[in-house]
């Protein structure tokens, strides 16, 4: 799963990045420690600008059906084996995929006498998830919100913390995934390229990830060594506004 990740990348930035419309105009502010139900930054594919779009939405999807917006606290996560015929992600996987942009994520590995030892996951530039979005309404209140899609662990460093990832995309899919490109279902559910292994860095970070109102760089510094197999990255941080490859 993915419950916790980091983006310290300004509005300005990501329009930049994704060649996109920035419509933040200032209301975002960069976090470390973004949770379900706040809101952050995604990318997507806007039909009446005929153009990407960088703007915030709420983390954890709210389908146009649901009663009320609490639904979304259970959303946060879509399993990329499911997602394309659950009834609460088809209709946004069909037509309302989203790119989420990261810094890198938080897993918590068990610990064997108890207790949890969160880890950061990144790579070089930072990740971009693949998400999905809609929009729900009720009387005069509209809410736009997003899910991120998880897939299984990449490899076994990956898997020794936490056994699903966040589906992590490459630059070259990014078009597809917004529905610019043609692509099938088998191609847009393919998973995280496997390059990304020699890139990723497993790092053993401090607890304060733990409370939601801790926020700042420190909490992605690693605290000791990397797990085994991982990448490790001169000067451990992930403030790097650039994506491989864009």
């Amino acid at each position: 799963m993915c419950g916790r990740y980091a983006n310290s990348k300004s509005g300005a930035d990501m329009a930049a990045l994704f060649d996109a419309d920035d419509l933040i105009a200032g209301a975002w502010t960069p976090s470390y420690n973004i949770a379900p139900t706040v809101q952050a930054p995604v990318v997507r594919r806007s039909g009446s600008r005929e153009s990407r779009v960088v703007e915030l939405a709420r983390w954890g999807l709210v389908p146009p059906w649901a009663s009320d917006p609490s639904v979304g606290t259970r959303m946060f996560n879509a399993r990329i084996e499911t997602v394309a015929t659950s009834r609460a992600y088809k209709r946004p996987f069909a037509s309302r995929r989203a790119l989420i942009p990261a810094d890198g994520w938080y897993e918590w590995r068990k610990l064997p006498g108890g207790g949890k030892q969160p880890y950061f996951f990144t790579q070089p530039g930072g990740v971009v998830f693949a998400g999905l979005w809609d929009t729900w309404s009720q009387g005069d209140v509209s809410m736009l919100s997003f899910t991120v899609l998880t897939c299984p662990a990449l490899n076994e460093a990956v898997e020794t913390v936490h056994d699903r990832m966040p589906y992590v995309l490459p630059p070259e899919r990014f078009g597809a995934w917004l529905g610019e490109e043609d692509a099938d279902e088998g191609e847009l559910l393919a998973g995280p390229e496997t390059a990304l292994e020699d890139r990723l860095e497993i790092r053993k970070v401090g607890r304060a990830v733990g409370r939601t109102g801790n926020d700042g760089p420190e909490l992605v510094r690693p605290i000791a060594e990397q797990m085994p197999g991982s990448q490790a990255s001169p000067g451990g941080d992930s403030g790097s506004s650039t994506i491989p490859g864009l």
